[in-house]
């Protein structure tokens, strides 16, 4: 590649892309397209819509609907790769952009987010920047410090001739500097003034604002509105345009977005600024000038203690009355919480080896410590329900109505909890003490628990989040490497599984319509093997009075599934897919431990073993980690 043609013609694209112009040619540019003279909150909208959207019909979808129930969801392809588990968070954001793009009330509001630490509220601002930042250039005045809207320049009296002649609604007016110019530079004629493109920027500070907490001893007002040039009040008089400095968070966040990052830390007189931007879309000037137009969104955020202690003090209200807030919770959804960890550990430079389940152990902790207990159901079975996961019992599937967990647990579930940072930060560490490049659900599991012990909170916080590592993610993680190492260890294991569960369906089904089986060999009639059937459906504690309704429900099931198009196999019915598995488990259970406790293997015990630990490399194992779960296995199940 030729790096200086490569520069040159990014340079000379960009320079044929900015316009350069007078505002009699702008307004030609409006009447083609009025689009290019719309507002800030229209502005993210559009980029946010202009990726597309999917909407999620529970119909469709048994998971969402044990999730959401009927409601529908929508899930925008703007945050679909980077926020999970918060679709009704994003949807609330969406929302509020809508109405404020047109012109609702919304427009005249502060969006606040407030949530625990780590639970995604300056990630979803950032990205609102960035998007910003990759957008097309807006058509602004030349040399203004705020950027304008070039309809500024329109006399009021003459406004709604132009409305109609260009489609679009004029809102606002000139600040100080570019009427002093219009009238001393260009003596009033307005159609003269220049008008270019200019693009957002975070480090240009175009269009972007930030306001950070700014110590209570040393706040001013200059931060967010400008200031005076003292330097030259010698040659201008105090209201003088020409001394003024617009180079607060308000002027350079004009056109896009301000953010207030933890706003409550701020004095509330200082922030009393935000009254009139909001409602009345002005912010003062520096000094003694009259007040600016404002056009842009104002997005704070901070975390829920300092926002119940704002909301406490009856004299914010003016504030509280402007603000529209938005709860961002942790994600309380097992398999969205995966998603978070692997999308920021693809964003390191860490290439170590995780075995399966190492992530899922983590995210299954965090979630557990976000929600509340019930009096339902267990912790580990509302995080199952919650991940849209059947939960079998007896035989059954168990009917727990989603809806009545979170009204028990009421809207404060998933605000408070262990972080998304924390378990990031527990990876990194076994990822960095691990000694032959490979973490495990063991590994991950001891720098958890080291990771709780020296975390700041109280010792019956702690006490209680060991607990439930020991107790509560040891379990399920032992019952998951159970069944892993059996599936290894049956030779062609679905095979067998689908071989079961067609020989069951068979014979349940002959047992209900009350007819005889056909020998497939010798064309034989034979009665329903009634010993059979129940050599699985005791493996789910299915008793004989019981086991007419079991077959007649699964037998139900099926047509169903196949009157809807479905494919039917041995997964496709929760209940009797547990059966089959416990009862393959059941089998090999005994040889199982022989072959991963035995020292001394005679050939074939040897065969078999490698041909196991062969089948966990493909399921995504690596030899030392293989190694590592048949040890744990052999001294931690299946003890005599």
């Amino acid at each position: 590649m030729d790096f200086k043609e490569f520069i040159k013609s990014d340079r000379n694209r960009r320079i044929k892309d900015n316009f350069q112009g007078t505002f009699l040619q702008y307004l030609e540019l409006v009447k083609e397209n009025p689009d290019i003279a719309k507002l800030a909150h229209k502005r993210i909208y559009d980029i946010i819509m202009s990726h597309g959207f999917e909407t999620l019909k529970p119909e469709d979808n048994p998971r969402l609907k044990k999730i959401f129930g009927n409601e529908v969801i929508k899930s925008y392809n703007f945050f679909k790769n980077e926020f999970f588990g918060v679709e009704k968070v994003l949807m609330k954001l969406v929302n509020y952009f809508y109405s404020a793009s047109m012109n609702g009330e919304e427009a005249r509001q502060v969006l606040y987010l407030v949530g625990p630490v780590g639970a995604g509220k300056s990630s979803i601002v950032e990205a609102l920047k960035r998007a910003l930042e990759a957008s097309l250039p807006v058509y602004s005045l030349k040399g203004c410090p705020m950027h304008e809207e070039p309809l500024h320049l329109i006399p009021k009296h003459m406004r709604g001739e132009f409305e109609k002649l260009l489609g679009v609604r004029i809102e606002g007016d000139l600040c100080p500097i570019c009427r002093y110019r219009l009238i001393h530079d260009y003596n009033g004629e307005y159609e003269n003034f220049p008008v270019e493109t200019t693009n957002f920027s975070i480090r240009s500070r175009k269009g972007i604002g930030v306001v950070p907490p700014v110590d209570p001893n040393n706040q001013d007002t200059s931060i967010l509105t400008g200031s005076i040039d003292i330097s030259k009040m010698d040659l201008y008089s105090e209201d003088d345009p020409r001394i003024f400095s617009l180079n607060g968070a308000f002027n350079v966040g004009n056109r896009g977005m301000v953010e207030f990052i933890e706003i409550f830390k701020n004095d509330v007189e200082y922030l009393h600024t935000i009254i009139t931007a909001t409602q009345e879309k002005s912010v003062p000037s520096p000094g003694k000038g009259a007040m600016i137009y404002f056009d842009g969104v104002i997005l704070a955020h901070s975390n829920e203690a300092e926002w119940n202690k704002f909301k406490s003090d009856h004299t914010n209200e003016a504030i509280l009355d402007r603000i529209v807030k938005i709860e961002v919770p942790y994600c309380l959804e097992l398999s969205e919480e995966i998603k978070i960890y692997e999308k920021i550990l693809n964003k390191s430079q860490f290439r170590a080896h995780i075995a399966p389940h190492t992530i899922e152990t983590a995210a299954r902790f965090a979630i557990m410590t976000r929600l509340k207990p019930s009096a339902k159901v267990d912790l580990m079975t509302k995080l199952k329900i919650y991940n849209g996961e059947d939960i079998v019992e007896k035989g059954t599937t168990r009917r727990v109505d989603i809806s009545e967990l979170k009204e028990e647990a009421g809207p404060m579930e998933g605000m408070k909890g262990i972080s998304t940072r924390f378990i990031i930060k527990a990876i990194d560490n076994a990822l960095s003490n691990s000694e032959y490049n490979c973490i495990n659900p063991l590994s991950i599991m001891e720098s958890i628990i080291k990771s709780i012990k020296e975390l700041d909170t109280a010792e019956e916080e702690k006490k209680k989040y060991l607990q439930m590592v020991q107790d509560s993610i040891r379990k399920e993680f032992n019952k998951e490497l159970e069944k892993e190492i059996t599936m290894a260890f049956i030779h062609s294991f679905r095979e067998q599984a689908d071989s079961l569960f067609n020989n069951y369906i068979d014979n349940a089904e002959a047992y209900v319509n009350k007819t005889k089986l056909k020998d497939k060999s010798t064309g034989e009639e034979l009665n329903p093997d009634e010993k059979f059937m129940r050599s699985i459906e005791e493996h789910i504690g299915i008793s004989e009075s019981s086991a007419k309704g079991f077959r007649s429900d699964v037998t139900s099931y099926m047509f169903y599934v196949m009157r809807n198009g479905g494919k039917v196999e041995y997964s496709s019915y929760e209940p009797l897919k547990e059966a089959i598995e416990k009862k393959l488990t059941t089998s090999v259970r005994d040889i199982s431990r022989i072959i991963t406790k035995s020292r001394v293997r005679d050939k074939e015990q040897d065969e078999k073993y490698n041909s196991m630990v062969e089948e966990m490399k493909k399921n995504g194992y690596c030899m030392h980690c293989c190694d590592v779960m048949l040890k744990y296995a052999a001294n931690n199940l299946w003890k005599d």
